[in-house]
């Protein structure tokens, strides 16, 4: 671009003094037949799923899933809109361990009230100590399906849960639209990570994987149809893989002998004949 430049500048100052000198252009000149510019070869379309994004992103699931127990620290950052119309941002830690395939147990604290969530593979409990109230209702025989029984009955839902499940890429897969490979970063988590982009079911999520131990450490994930373009970010650190894990952590006899309440959706169905309200997705962090 510099180069053209002073080649057109000096062009002009050539004509300049071309007009400058009396009879210099006396004599006409044939006119050059105007070359045609080459066309420059258009450049090659990146694939929308980058080998190396997946390539990374199936040895993230791998590793999780290949793990029989996980115990690992959750904090969530994500915003909420105020009645003064500025996002707000709040605050949930969980303190996650699982066993696979039927056990699940996640201690949350939060910026609202904490909560506590036991699946021993037969029964699930939610409770709430400050309110010493617990739900209890059978459960399927799977983490995955458990944890899907409670999304549709209570709606609890876990930022984390696509990390959780027993085939991470799978679930991601089917509705994965794009990922490309950003570059590394020697910040996050204290150790030296990839960092991904990718679409998946309308959300963009961004990663940072640990290149050496290929487990998440950061997600910053925006839903594309929110016109409010909220953010959501889990920091996911303390991981243990495989760790001993005692009998009796996926039950609480504090919890299952507090005031029962139903295990229900906190915002029940309309009644038949009511104008249905939109309703919005469960937080998924990928």
């Amino acid at each position: 671009m510099i180069r053209n430049k002073y080649f057109w500048w000096g062009l002009l100052l050539a004509s300049a003094a071309l007009l400058a000198i009396p009879n210099a252009q006396s004599k006409p000149k044939k006119k050059a037949k105007p070359v045609a510019a080459e066309a420059s070869p258009a450049p090659e379309a990146s694939p929308a799923l980058e080998p190396k994004a997946i390539e990374i992103l199936k040895a993230a699931s791998s590793r999780l899933a290949a793990a029989r127990t996980l115990k690992f620290t959750a904090i969530e950052f994500y915003e909420s809109s105020s009645r003064q119309g500025h996002p707000l941002s709040l605050t949930t830690k969980s303190e996650v361990t699982l066993q696979r395939p039927d056990k699940l147990r996640v201690i949350m604290s939060a910026d609202g009230p904490a909560s506590e969530f036991y699946y021993d593979g037969k029964k699930m409990m939610a409770y709430a100590p400050a309110e010493n109230l617990v739900a209890v209702a059978d459960a399927p025989p799977t983490i995955d399906a458990a944890l899907e029984a409670a999304h549709r009955s209570a709606a609890i839902y876990f930022p984390f849960t696509d990390l959780i499940v027993a085939d991470p890429y799978k679930d991601l897969a089917e509705g994965l639209k794009l990922a490309y490979y950003i570059g590394q970063s020697r910040v996050v988590g204290g150790t030296t990570t990839d960092m991904l982009a990718y679409v998946d079911s309308g959300v963009f999520v961004q990663i940072w994987i640990g290149a050496e131990d290929k487990l998440p450490r950061l997600l910053h994930a925006i839903y594309l149809d929110d016109p409010e373009q909220l953010r959501h970010n889990l920091i996911l650190s303390d991981w243990q893989l495989d760790a001993a894990i005692p009998a009796d952590t996926f039950s609480s006899s504090k919890a299952a002998s507090a005031n029962p309440m139903p295990f229900a959706h906190p915002n029940p169905e309309p009644s038949p004949g009511a104008k249905p309200s939109a309703k919005a997705k469960p937080p998924k962090a990928k």
